[in-house]
């Protein structure tokens, strides 16, 4: 998205514009905290009053809110209807928008989850406990991380919202291999996927949030290898061949 500095744009829209961005992303900095909270049982899965008593039901309402996340979270993340959505809104509302929408629909899944009964497993050695609960918060961290590296606020549409408030062109980012992106693909993914699975109590509703997220995460990945092999072409080819994807690792030249 590029600003023309000869195309004179209201005040008014771009302080919106800019307001839109900031709420977007105090929303979405909140939804990760409560998501962080509800895995690390510090508040409960599901907190509606509105709850079946059928686990058959509760599998399936699970099931339809993980669902719905996925194909929001992955139908406005394609280039075609990034393309077709930016002509209704203006451009640097875009991304804010998407961010937006993808903290409704989780926290759709963190407030209507239905809890199911039955513990899988249940961790009662202290140093073990201490243990996970490190490896939890490493992914977590080693998420957040991750988004920095690639730029934090452009990655949660604080930046396009910036630079349109200002009456600036906004520059797309380049591709970088950055911090742990040297030897990682997809450290935000293995980060989350980290935080959803460390748990010294894996309930059987905790379970069926953590295989849905990684089934989704892994059919997202497939999804967003193949945009950005089409972005960036034979660099980030090459890119694949050297780098880890879930599973960080690294291909040293001779």
């Amino acid at each position: 998205m590029t600003v023309p500095k000869s195309i004179k744009i209201p005040r008014i829209q771009r302080l919106g514009v800019l307001l839109w961005g900031i709420g977007a992303y105090i929303m979405a900095m909140m939804t990760i905290l409560w998501l962080i909270a509800c895995n690390a049982s510090l508040i409960p899965l599901g907190s509606s009053y509105w709850q079946v008593g059928s686990t058959t039901w509760a599998i399936f309402i699970n099931l339809v809110l993980v669902c719905l996340f996925g194909l929001q979270h992955s139908v406005m993340a394609r280039p075609g209807f990034k393309a077709w959505w930016g002509q209704k809104i203006p451009s640097a509302a875009e991304r804010s928008t998407y961010v937006l929408a993808t903290v409704i629909a989780l926290a759709a899944i963190l407030w209507f989850w239905q809890p199911m009964p039955g513990i899988i497993w249940s961790v009662e050695n202290p140093g073990l406990r201490n243990l996970i609960w490190g490896l939890f918060s490493c992914g977590w961290v080693y998420m957040i991380l991750a988004t920095f590296a690639i730029n934090h606020f452009d990655l949660l549409g604080l930046r396009q919202a910036y630079f349109y408030w200002k009456g600036e062109p906004y520059t797309t980012l380049p591709f970088v291999k950055k911090w742990m992106y040297h030897f990682h693909r997809h450290p935000i993914q293995m980060g989350i996927l980290i935080g959803i699975w460390a748990t010294p109590k894996m309930t059987l509703g905790h379970l069926m949030l953590s295989t849905t997220f990684t089934v989704y995460i892994l059919i997202g990945l497939a999804l967003e290898e193949r945009d950005l092999i089409r972005t960036f072409g034979e660099q980030y080819g090459r890119y694949r061949e050297e780098v880890g994807g879930i599973i960080p690792w690294k291909k040293f030249r001779s």
